[in-house]
């Protein structure tokens, strides 16, 4: 969907061009099997791009659900994403987590050590975003969010010390192409292939990202 980026095969982050949001949503529904739904968007006002939301204080123009039943809205299914996206083609693209996959969320310096460690490892990932809040999220099998803080223990870190979060059931994450207002968009740090359609388990990751979390307090 796009190629990769520093810490595994390229120089720097490309965009993903020559494919609407429409059309990127569907293919997370059809080719990954991921559920989606669309969120919010942005919308110029007097030369100003603001969120749909109208909150100027929004933290996360364009990039988070536009209702509260946001949960119950999200599909597997590419024929009713087409048609959710035919409604709003520019509504953020988010996939909730605790279904298909879980995330775990560490800020983006320790995220790029964590990659450069498992590159050293040689340790299989799945795929991994990068957002413009200065933010990673690598995806795990789900139930990963139940695992972590006693993994995070077992490894001698507590918990709370430690800016590493699990993303499970009612929590969601944006998807590249989505745009965080005039921030950039959402890229992706290792991009889905056909290498990596099965997810590692949280296990199999926590120790390179709670070592690069620890260093990066």
């Amino acid at each position: 969907m796009t190629e990769t980026i520093p810490g595994t095969e390229a120089t720097q982050i490309p965009q993903q061009r020559g494919m609407s949001l429409l059309e990127t949503a569907v293919r997370y529904a059809e080719e990954r099997h991921w559920d989606v739904f669309p969120g919010t968007w942005l919308e110029a006002t007097d030369g100003v791009q603001r969120c749909s939301c109208e909150d100027p204080a929004c933290a996360a123009p364009g990039a988070h659900p536009a209702r509260e039943d946001w949960a119950t809205q999200a599909t597997g299914s590419a024929t009713v994403a087409r048609r959710m996206w035919q409604k709003q083609p520019t509504a953020s693209i988010l996939l909730p987590t605790g279904r298909t996959f879980d995330a775990i969320d560490v800020p983006e310096s320790a995220g790029f050590l964590a990659l450069a460690r498992m590159e050293r490892m040689e340790l299989t990932l799945g795929p991994v975003t990068l957002a413009p809040d200065r933010r990673m999220r690598f995806f795990v099998l789900p139930g990963a969010a139940a695992k972590v803080p006693e993994l995070v223990r077992k490894l001698g870190w507590s918990p709370r010390l430690l800016d590493l979060t699990a993303l499970g059931e009612g929590a969601y994450v944006a998807a590249p192409p989505t745009r965080y207002g005039t921030r950039g968009a959402v890229q992706w740090a290792c991009r889905p292939t056909p290498a990596n359609r099965w997810l590692p388990d949280v296990e199999e990751l926590i120790s390179p990202l709670a070592y690069a979390c620890g260093r990066d307090r």
